[in-house]
């Protein structure tokens, strides 16, 4: 199922952070894409930023009878995360993340429930109570560069 992301940028100034970037709709290597970039920053107990987007324009999704998310993606570097927010988390600052890198060409790269640990809360994910995608540069120094053509869950 191909979802149709209204991304928006977040970072970690949100929390004190001095990281800086934005997300732009580009055309990049032939691909119409939105595209992250950016310096991520440690300094200030910072460390990311982030395009995200609600899956139901604010609601739940039942995502269960895919086996995952796939991704199309192109960038630099490694230090990347997909995160997943649901309606078990009660603290903005809790998810399930997965860590994945990026090459220069467009890959295809899938990421299955099971892949996505529980950062900050003892919950399981349940991807019946699905809120929210993120992707992150995240937890290092660097210039981030990340751009993602489509989004979708996969069987």
């Amino acid at each position: 199922m191909e979802l149709t992301p209204e991304w928006e940028y977040v970072a970690d100034m949100v929390m004190g952070g001095i990281s800086t970037g934005e997300v732009r709709q580009e055309l990049i290597a032939g691909r119409q894409a939105a595209h992250l970039t950016g310096h991520v920053s440690l300094e200030n107990s910072g460390g990311f930023i982030q395009m995200a987007f609600d899956v139901a324009h604010g609601d739940v999704m039942d995502a269960s009878v895919w086996q995952g998310i796939e991704i199309e993606a192109l960038g630099v570097g490694t230090g990347y995360e997909m995160r997943l927010r649901t309606d078990q988390l009660e603290r903005p600052w809790q998810s399930f993340r997965a860590a994945f890198d990026v090459a220069d060409d467009w890959r295809t790269l899938r990421l299955p429930w099971t892949n996505f640990e529980a950062r900050k809360t003892d919950k399981t994910l349940d991807p019946a109570r699905l809120r929210r995608i993120g992707i992150l540069a995240y937890g290092q120094e660097m210039q981030a560069d990340i751009a993602i053509s489509a989004v979708r869950f996969y069987r």
